[in-house]
Order: C-alpha cells, then structure tokens, then sequence
C-alpha cells in the first residue's frame, strides 16, 4: 500500500478525455493526447491493498489489482506491466472497452467512488508498449503438435497465444479478410485504434502464430481436412447470429442491425466509401438497444453527421446508486452511466440522447418501401408491455436494431466435421473444461466429448464482455495443452460452466 490515507483525501477523477465537439469530428481515441500519467499515478494510490481484494472476484481473468496499482503509484511501469500481462494477455484491449465489473467490486464503492481501475489498467498497458517492455515471448522448444483455431477474436487470440508460447504450431483461421473479429470490425477506432490490435498481432506473428485471414473453415477449407491436419481445434467463431424484432414494418427498407452498420463504418475509416444506405449523414437515426453496441452506433452516427439520434432502451431510468436487491458485491448494480458517446450527444443536441422504459411499436414507411418513423410506447417496468395512450412517434431513415446475439451460426459445414452440438441457447455445448460436445447429454444419459476439439469464448459461452472471452481463451489454451501433453503448466483462469456476478 503506497498511501494508507490515499482513498480518504484523494477523490476520484478519470482522466481527461478531448472535449466532445472536438472529438466528434474525427475518429481518433477520446483521449488520445491527454495527459494521463499523473492522473492514473494519483488514482492508483486511492487503492486500499484490501485484505481481501473483492476487485478479483470481479474480474475472471483474477487480474492482481492492487499489485499493478502499487507500481502505478511509484511510476515503475515496468513492473506494472509485468504483473498486468502476468493475467491478462491483451490489457490495452480490456482497458479500453470493459465496462469494468472490477471497479463495482472495488471495496471503496460500498460507501463511495471506486478506484479508476479501469484507466489505470490502461494506462500501464500504452507505457508498456511506448517504453518497448511488450516483447516477444518465444517458446524455448517445439512440441512438435499443431493447433487450429477458429476466429481470431479475443477468445481465439489469447488461446492462440498460449498455444505458441507453450511451443505448439498454431494456425488462426479468420474468415473476414483481416484478422481481430469484432476487435476488427465492431469496434469503433475512437474507443479503439486499430493500430493497437496491429501491434499485438505483430507480437503475435514474431511469436510464431500464423494467421489466414479470408479462410472460413467449413466453406472454404473442410472442416473435416482441417480437424485432420491438426492434433487438436479451438472452436472461438463468436456469437455472431444478431437477435432481431417480430415488429410491423421490420420489412422496411433502411433497417439495418447494429453490427452490419458497424463493419460498414470501419470498414470505411481511410479510402473506401460509407454504402449510401449505412450511411448516417444527415438522417434521423433511431438506435433499438440500450447496451453498449447501441452506444458504439451512436458515436459513430455523430461523427457521420447525423441529423438527429434517439437511442431506445427498454429498461428503465436507473439511479446512482444501489438499490437493496444488489448488495455489494454480489450483483453488479444497473445505475445511470453515461458513455462517451453520451457525451457527445449531449454536447450537441443539449439533451441525453436516450429513451427509456421504451418498446417499439411498428415502423411506419413510404411508397417506395423506406423507413420514416419509428412509433415507440412507454413500457411497464417489470412485464414490459406497452403502456396505452402513450405512443409518440420518432422520424427515422435509418433504424439500427442493436439488441444482441443469440449465438454462434450453426454452419452444418462446421458443425458436423468437428462433432459439436447446440446447448439449448445457442452455443455450442461443451464440458466445464471446454471440450466440445458432440451429443449433449439428454434426461438421465451421458455425453459423449468431441476428440481433441474445444469450444472458447462466445461461441460456447453466448455473448458476454470481452474479459470474459481473454478468459475463456486462456483457460480453452490450458484445456488443449492437458490434450496434447497430458499435462498442462498454462493458467485457466474460470471453467466454462462459471457465470459472471448477477
């Protein structure tokens, strides 16, 4: 503990970030070029060094808070970083893009404001890549075993990293044409900039790893080839099958879901055009979705020069605080948070950009078939059913549906050649220790483990955050080196049946 009354006279301050009607004019990082050395400095010496550091538990990558906060506060960026990636294999992701479920279980939120873990974590990971301490980290000897992995997403390249470390073969096959799945194409360059998964796959390839980018296994290449030309596959495609709406009107041209609106956008930052129909500029733009894929089509909308956005959200206007059902730290609480992306709007519209407690009604169109208006209804808080006499209409000529993922697409060209099976919810099930399934397990019966192949990330787990996905590749990584070796030294931070705090 650096400061044993740092967390009473040292309030809590993130770091600066560029002012919204600055930032809403290009695509670069919010806070790129702000100052946030002395800032994070202060903040990790709010750190208590708990006893019981409740911040672990809630992380599932375990990753040692208080000893990074330490070296933070000293300035050793070195050692900070060493303890950082001794957990976490990607934190200038995850410190750019969790929402932190750590920080709701920071000991100082039972009565105030937790540590800015999140913007510490940051920060030790952008001075350890500008101070050159991420290196390569080349295994000592071959296994002479050869991996496939499936996706190359958080999931898949964390697996994909452990596997090369701990000196097998490994190929990441990636059926886009580059290689970070939604790293790539669903994250906005100003929550993150590519060029921070570009160096990582650098390291990545100095390492070993071999990436095919343009490669869908199953359509491209047999699955059954390449299970055959591989001691074992890890199963990390994602849950990538949007959840859609049964609503009148859905029909309508200019309806676009959430994430084909995304990948057209990043797509576009340099050369290439915006499609005229993915395009917001100038149009009424309203957003179904309160979550954080709904905020990332917000930001970007402002920054296409939308004429006006509404972000529809279901739920109801959360409070500041927790209420008596989420009692720390249990249950992460539901309070009113604002994104960057809410900021923004707020700055130019004067006004928080989104509806609650709303449900959409119909879309209405015109005769050629567009979207013009989104009806939308105040919604009960608990059955959310449409309340009556309090439809309102909202003009749209471009509606994102941003309301999740179901799962993995079930392809047959993968699914049958890899032995793997639904769960009932959509993945792809599997054993606690991540070995797919090829025949769940009915009333009273057994189950039956596909050979050599396992299932990482959202595709065995449904969606969830992106430390839940560097933690399920991790531990997919131990699970195949057990495999191959018959023993593993690789970490596994969770098993599969393991469920975040409620």
């Amino acid at each position: 503990m650096t400061d044993p009354f740092g967390f009473l006279h040292i309030p809590r301050r993130p770091p600066p970030s560029r002012p919204p009607d600055e930032r809403v004019g290009d695509w670069d990082e919010v806070h790129a070029g702000q100052p946030l050395l002395p800032v994070v400095s202060a903040q990790a010496r709010r750190c208590m060094d708990c006893g019981v550091p409740f911040c672990h538990g809630g992380c599932p990558l375990g990753n040692l808070i208080p000893e990074w906060n330490v070296y933070a506060a000293h300035g050793d960026w070195a050692m900070a970083s060493e303890r950082l990636h001794a957990t976490n294999n990607f934190p200038e992701f995850t410190g750019r893009l969790c929402p932190a479920p750590c920080e709701d279980a920071c000991v100082l939120a039972l009565t105030g404001e937790p540590v800015t873990i999140k913007n510490v974590e940051q920060a030790i990971a952008d001075q350890a890549w500008a101070r050159g301490h991420v290196r390569p980290l080349r295994p000592t000897r071959a296994s002479g075993r050869s991996v496939a992995v499936l996706g190359s997403g958080p999931a898949g390249l964390a697996a994909a990293q452990q596997l090369t470390r701990a000196g097998h073969a490994v190929t990441v096959y990636e059926r886009a044409d580059r290689v970070g799945g939604l790293l790539r194409y669903g994250i906005p360059d100003f929550k993150m900039s590519k060029e921070r998964l570009d160096d990582r796959i650098g390291q990545m390839e100095d390492e070993g790893t071999r990436f095919r980018p343009g490669v869908d296994v199953g359509r491209d290449l047999d699955a059954a080839d390449v299970k055959a030309a591989h001691d074992a596959v890890i199963v990390a495609t994602g849950a990538t099958e949007p959840r859609d709406m049964d609503c009148p009107g859905r029909e309508l041209g200019g309806i676009h879901h959430a994430m084909e609106y995304l990948t057209a956008a990043n797509r576009a930052i340099g050369p290439r055009p915006v499609p005229a129909a993915l395009s917001a500029r100038g149009k009424d733009v309203v957003i179904v979705g309160g979550g954080d894929t709904g905020s990332d089509c917000l930001g970007t909308a402002l920054r296409q020069e939308a004429a006006s956005v509404v972000q529809m959200d279901v739920n109801p206007l959360p409070g500041h605080d927790r209420t008596v059902d989420e009692p720390w730290p249990l249950v992460h609480p539901k309070l009113y948070r604002s994104s960057h992306a809410h900021e923004e709007a707020c700055a130019r519209d004067g006004a928080d950009p989104r509806a609650f407690s709303s449900v959409t009604v119909r879309f209405d169109g015109d005769v050629s078939g567009q979207v013009l208006a989104v009806v939308l209804s105040e919604v009960e808080p608990t059955a959310r059913r449409p309340l009556p006499d309090t439809a309102r209409v909202l003009p749209a000529q471009l509606v994102l549906l941003a309301l999740g993922f179901r799962g993995p697409c079930h392809d047959p060209g993968l699914v049958g050649p890899l032995g793997l099976a639904p769960d009932g919810r959509g993945a792809f099930a599997r054993t606690p220790d991540f070995a797919a399934l090829s025949s769940p397990a009915a009333a009273g019966g057994e189950s039956e483990a596909a050979a050599g192949v396992f299932v990482a990330g959202d595709a065995g787990r449904g969606p969830s955050l992106v430390v839940w996905a560097i933690a399920e590749g991790r531990a997919a990584a131990a699970a195949a080196d057990r495999y191959l070796r018959g023993a593993t030294e690789l970490p596994a931070p969770i098993r599969a049946t393991d469920r975040p705090l409620a």
